[in-house]
C-alpha cells in the first residue's frame, strides 16, 4: 500500500483570503485536511499473497484510502482486492497501523480486518490479521523482516503464522529490485515455503510497474501454489 502526506501551508494571500471571507473559509477544507489522505488503485495479472494466488491464478483489481495522521505514526483506511474464493469476488478490509522509526529502524505494526463479501453459506469469510514489520535502509541497500499472526484466517484455514524476508536495492531513483523468502505454517491447510523476486519501476510519481516471478515447495497442494510471472501496474494519487 503506498501512504503519501503532504503538510502545506497557507500562503499569506491565502490567509489574508480566509480572513476577509470567514464564511468562505469555514466551508472549504484545510490544504492539512486534504493532503492527509491518499489513494491507490490498481490491477495485476494474479493475486498474490504470501506468494500464492488468491484469484485462481487469474487478473484481478485492487485499490485502498489512507488516513495519516500530521506527524506521520499512525493511519487507516480501507481497502479491496478481486479474489476467487468460497464464490466470493471481492475481499474488503480496513486496516489500522503505527509506524514510528527508532535506532536507524523503520517500524510498522498494524490490525486489519478482512471479509470475502458474498461468500457461499457456511464457508468462513472473515479474518483479523495482525502485522509487523522492521526496514532500514543504507544507502542504495534496504532490508525488511515481516512477521504476520492471524489466530482464525478465511476459508477452512485456521490459525497461521508467516515470516518474511525481503532485501532490495536501488538501481536509479526509479528502479528498485527485491528478494523474498518466506514460511508459513498454518492450522488445517498446507505449510509452505514460497520466495518472489522482481523488479518495479516508477514510470511516473504517480505510477508504478512491478514484474515479478513467484513460487512455493507446494505445487502438490493446488495450482494456487504453483509458479508465476506477475505483472502489476498501481497508480498513486
Amino acid at each position: 500500500m503506498i501512504r503519501t502526506t503532504v503538510l502545506a501551508a497557507l500562503s499569506a494571500s491565502a490567509l489574508a483570503a480566509a480572513l476577509a471571507s470567514p464564511a468562505a473559509a469555514q466551508s472549504a477544507p484545510t490544504s492539512s485536511a486534504r493532503d492527509a489522505w491518499s489513494f491507490e488503485l490498481g490491477a495485476g495479472t494474479d493475486n498474490r499473497s504470501k506468494d500464492a494466488s488468491k484469484s485462481g491464478n487469474d487478473g484481478y483489481a485492487f485499490g485502498s484510502a489512507t488516513w495519516e495522521s500530521a506527524d506521520g505514526l499512525f493511519y487507516v483506511g480501507p481497502g479491496f482486492q478481486t479474489i476467487q474464493s468460497g464464490s466470493s469476488n471481492v475481499e474488503a478490509e480496513v486496516a489500522f497501523g503505527y509506524q514510528p522509526e527508532a535506532f536507524g529502524y523503520s517500524f510498522d505494526f498494524n490490525v486489519a480486518y478482512k471479509n470475502r463479501l458474498d461468500a457461499e453459506a457456511g464457508y468462513d469469510e472473515d479474518a483479523w490479521e495482525l502485522t509487523g514489520n522492521a526496514s532500514r535502509s543504507i544507502g542504495p541497500a534496504s532490508a525488511r523482516l515481516q512477521i504476520q499472526y492471524s489466530p482464525d484466517a478465511a476459508g477452512s484455514t485456521e490459525a497461521f503464522t508467516w515470516i518474511e524476508g525481503r532485501v532490495g536495492w536501488d538501481f536509479t531513483n526509479r528502479l528498485n529490485g527485491t528478494v523474498a523468502l518466506g514460511r508459513r505454517e498454518q492450522d488445517n491447510a498446507p505449510d509452505y515455503t514460497g520466495w518472489n523476486a522482481g523488479a518495479t519501476y516508477a514510470l511516473t510519481d504517480a505510477i508504478e510497474l512491478d514484474l515479478r516471478y513467484y513460487d512455493t515447495n507446494a505445487h502438490t497442494f493446488g495450482e494456487q501454489y504453483e509458479d508465476a510471472l506477475v505483472a502489476k501496474v498501481a497508480y498513486a494519487f
